[in-house]
């Protein structure tokens, strides 16, 4: 069979990369063309059509500036769709840009089955329309996804969470604490993990603040996990942190505790147990959070709390409140969300996690209840491999 992926950042790339080797293994002849990065083009043999360190705009201005890269990207994937003419085309995430690439295949006959589904019920609700023309099956790796996309009549398979099994993986991998400060020159003081996200906006406009509250706790030492793809002077042009590269998993698992940019990484973090502060800082003005907040259709925007929260519209209606009174959005990990993602807002609800004290406790124990919430019997790239190969057999 020939198979068609595109994803466009880095843990779309570790992701697709786990379910084309599970389909490797039950369908030898299976041929793969792509959009992706360095972990699917191990997993193909060969490299990407377009490498997602070219794709990874972020935010309607950063769209903006790039146009022509975005039309000529998308125009040189549908040439290659065109060209290599596959049996399924499987998007992962990445709505902007692949949802047009799904309505493209879609119109030439080819079935379109989504991988990590766009996140609609947090906003951008309207694109449902478009899912329902030209995607066939969604493969979901959040639970309470398949009640909502299937009330809007959506076919989806709740297949697992990726990240429960490459958390899994990496810390069988791991040697323990010692080994791993002996393997990056680190003393014996307490870990903080600084993460800041795959793009490059979400650097810019997080790490200055992580940095600055890193600085303010001489008694740990921070370290920076290094994207992939990402030049490493970005992060030495804002920062004298060390930066840590294909190891962010390990990172968290001997980390006191992280501040994490809201993303995959928050339930990467909460999976490898270091209790964090989530980060999201864009434009740091109260009217962008008040503008933000009204669109967003969830109380919360970290997959800790989505995943082991409750996400109803009393619960939104009370978390609403709360911010507003204090700033802190939170059931199991604190979000601090545009101006609010300041160096004395964040500094404050990470310094407890320092110690052991109630709010880390907390987090522990919330931890265990996303894992429980996440657990299914096979890992997610097997499940999503069987059904996609079935789907065609």
């Amino acid at each position: 069979m020939k198979y068609f992926f595109s994803a466009g950042e880095a843990s779309g790339d570790i992701h697709a990369a786990a379910v084309m080797r599970e389909l490797r293994a039950i369908d030898p002849e299976a041929q793969f063309m792509f959009l992706g990065g360095d972990e699917m083009a191990a997993a193909a043999g060969h490299a990407p059509v377009i490498h997602y360190s070219r794709m990874a705009f972020m935010g309607f201005i950063d769209v903006a500036r790039h146009l022509p890269q975005v039309l000529g990207n998308l125009r040189r994937a549908k040439e290659a769709v065109a060209e290599f003419s596959p049996d399924i085309f499987i998007p992962v995430d990445y709505p902007s840009f692949n949802l047009r690439l799904a309505d493209y295949a879609h119109g030439r006959g080819i079935p379109v089955h989504y991988f990590i589904a766009p996140k609609l019920w947090a906003w951008k609700e309207y694109r449902i329309k478009k899912m329902r023309r030209c995607v066939d099956r969604i493969y979901s790796i959040l639970p309470f996804e398949p009640q909502w996309f299937g009330e809007r009549g959506v076919a989806v398979d709740y297949v697992g969470n990726p990240s429960v099994e490459e958390v899994r993986e990496a810390l069988c991998h791991l040697d323990g604490d010692e080994a791993f400060r002996r393997e990056h020159g680190l003393d014996s003081r307490p870990i903080l993990a600084i993460v800041p996200g795959s793009r490059v906006g979400e650097i810019k406009a997080n790490l200055p603040v992580m940095h600055a509250v890193a600085r303010r706790h001489p008694g740990v030492q921070p370290l920076i996990a290094g994207a992939p793809a990402i030049d490493p002077e970005l992060y030495a042009s804002m920062s004298d942190i060390p930066v840590i590269h294909a190891s962010t998993l390990q990172l968290m698992a001997v980390a006191r505790a992280a501040l994490v940019t809201s993303g995959t990484a928050s339930l990467e973090s909460a999976l490898a147990g270091a209790p964090q502060v989530v980060c999201y800082r864009s434009i740091g003005s109260p009217i962008a959070h008040d503008l933000f907040m009204h669109i967003l259709k969830i109380p919360y925007v970290s997959l800790p709390n989505l995943v082991g929260g409750d996400t109803d519209r009393e619960t939104r209606r009370r978390v609403n409140a709360e911010v507003k009174r204090s700033g802190v959005r939170r059931d199991i990990v604190p979000e601090m969300l545009m101006h609010h993602c300041s160096v004395d807002e964040v500094d404050r609800q990470l310094s407890p996690l320092l110690s052991d004290t109630p709010e880390r406790k907390a987090q522990l124990d919330g931890y265990a209840r996303v894992a429980a919430r996440l657990s299914t019997p096979a890992p997610a790239a097997a499940t999503t491999a069987r059904l996609i190969y079935g789907s065609l057999s």
